[in-house]
């Protein structure tokens, strides 16, 4: 089992990057911290059969900066990491694997805490839990927060109702039309708060099963024909809640919504000046980012360094409801995007506390 460094080029402005190889299990995978200062850096482990090394490298550096700001802009005391495992999950993961990498994180000495992503599961972390005491996101019955979709769309919930403080001055979906773009775990548990909220809600799903179990338990939600007939809708929020770039050129031009505010991953397309988030401001459509409404799932499995106790990570959750009326007014208040407003709370929060150095554990 061997550890190297990649060349300080490939590194950005992360605190450590760290190659796992084991010759024994044919694990190969990449560990990255992008900042450790308000914490130890939490994020999950992806699992997935990159074409080369570069690719892996570039993702994995992309994700761990990615989750430094969603831990930093939802109040965690958190940093951002993550991993990669490059293979086939179908194919390649194997007991053996999982076990070898739970020793690398272990190595690490609690700076990195893996959870599951892409790739990766609730049994995954079991299995990885063997041998590091730094993997979140396990079974309940090994002591851990089992699905985290729950807090997840709870926490899209809050931030849906922070919009509507934010745009129609009271704290409630009630009479408000909500579009959901995916009814898998998280569109469908969050299709339950809104309905308890009082919103009328319209759903779209290219599976069909996911569909017809939501309409069987929810008969009163609409259902259409796809996104493009979802965004044309007399819809008062637009949440994408499946795949990433959900907001592309088109879909920002023809969207009716004047709130977006969704569960689903890297939603804008176009980052930066110019981009869609600036798209969305032109057009006067207020945004909540994704990585910050999204953010109930890594409160839920964080909780679990705690010793999990699901109402004191719901409480956190809660507090989505605030940081995203921050994340609002703060943009209001500085003539910027909320996008942009988010990464600055987050690089403030951040930096406040860079003075401290890099995150080591208790001696």
């Amino acid at each position: 089992m061997t550890v190297s460094s990649p060349p300080s080029t490939s590194m950005s402005q992360h605190e450590q990057v760290v190659f796992c190889n084991d010759k024994t299990t044919g694990l190969r995978a990449i560990i990255g911290i992008y900042s450790t200062a308000l914490g130890p850096a939490l994020g999950g482990t992806r699992f997935y059969p990159y074409a080369t090394e570069e690719a892996a490298l570039a993702d994995v550096l992309r994700l761990s900066r990615g989750m430094a700001y969603k831990n930093a802009v939802a109040g965690l005391d958190l940093g951002g990491g993550k991993a990669v495992i490059i293979g086939d999950p179908a194919t390649d993961k194997t007991p053996d694997l999982l076990r070898a990498y739970g020793r690398f994180v272990e190595s690490l000495g609690g700076r990195y805490v893996t959870a599951c992503d892409v790739g990766t599961y609730v049994a995954d972390m079991d299995v990885v839990s063997e041998t590091t005491r730094f993997a979140t996101g396990r079974s309940e019955a090994n002591g851990g927060a089992g699905d985290s979709s729950v807090l997840t769309a709870y926490g899209v919930f809050q931030g849906q109702r922070a919009c509507a403080q934010h745009v129609w001055g009271s704290p409630t979906l009630k009479g408000r039309t909500v579009g959901i773009a995916g009814v898998g775990k998280v569109g469908r548990i969050l299709t339950g708060h809104l309905l308890e909220d009082g919103a009328r809600v319209v759903v779209t799903d290219v599976n069909e099963e996911a569909l017809e179990a939501l309409t069987a338990a929810h008969p009163e939600v609409e259902v259409v024909a796809d996104t493009d007939a979802l965004i044309r809708s007399d819809i008062d929020v637009y949440a994408p809640c499946a795949l990433g770039g959900a907001l592309d050129d088109a879909t920002v031009a023809a969207l009716r919504a004047t709130v977006v505010c969704g569960g689903a991953n890297n939603q804008l397309v176009r980052e930066g000046e110019g981009g869609t988030a600036d798209q969305l401001a032109a057009r006067g459509i207020t945004y909540a980012p994704d990585f910050l409404v999204n953010a109930g799932g890594v409160i839920q499995v964080s909780d679990e360094l705690h010793g999990f106790d699901f109402e004191r990570a719901k409480k956190a959750a809660t507090a989505i409801f605030d940081h995203t009326l921050e994340v609002l007014e703060t943009a209001q208040e500085r003539s910027i995007t909320p996008a942009a407003a988010a990464d600055h709370i987050a690089e403030e929060r951040m930096a406040a506390k860079q003075a401290g150095g890099i995150w080591l554990p208790a001696r």
